[in-house]
């Protein structure tokens, strides 16, 4: 009973503390890649009801008006897809990659503007899309060249 005091203290010693850190880190990031395959199986499952229903129910020639809601379902699964690849790959490296995280929000900026209604928004939106895209954009370019003088 008199060392449990002594091994309280014990864990908040800087060393000890940041493992205890480390291996809450790990099993919140494994919670999460397995919530995130759950999310990304629903909505491959809603992507092929949704499909099934639209091919088999659509009268001939007005698929089309239903074509970016499909576009962006798809996009929403590939995501997913990028985002369980960055925890993943944070479980490898214990890194977050920043590479990775710009990759996937270019790819979420992508699917506002490929499923955008241009009758619905205004001129500031589609502005500031291409605002973030652009940054984006330079941001990838940066960490790409950066990642490139690294690896040399």
């Amino acid at each position: 009973m008199k060392k449990l005091p002594r091994r309280i203290i014990d864990s908040f010693k800087d060393e000890n503390f940041m493992h205890i850190i480390e291996n809450i880190e790990v099993l919140v990031s494994k919670a999460l890649s397995m919530l995130m395959v759950v999310v990304i199986l629903v909505a491959l499952a809603d992507l092929a009801v949704f499909l099934a229903k639209e091919l088999f129910t659509t009268p001939y020639g007005k698929f089309n008006t239903t074509l970016f809601k499909i576009f962006g379902l798809f996009l929403n699964i590939l995501i997913a897809l990028e985002i369980l690849e960055n925890i993943t790959a944070y479980l490898r490296k214990h890194v977050v990659q920043v590479e990775l995280v710009i990759v996937t929000s270019l790819i979420a900026v992508s699917r506002k503007i490929i499923i955008l209604d241009l009758e619905k928004v205004s001129g500031i939106d589609i502005i500031g899309l291409g605002v973030a895209v652009f940054a984006l954009s330079v941001s990838y370019m940066v960490i790409r060249l950066s990642n490139s003088r690294h690896t040399r």
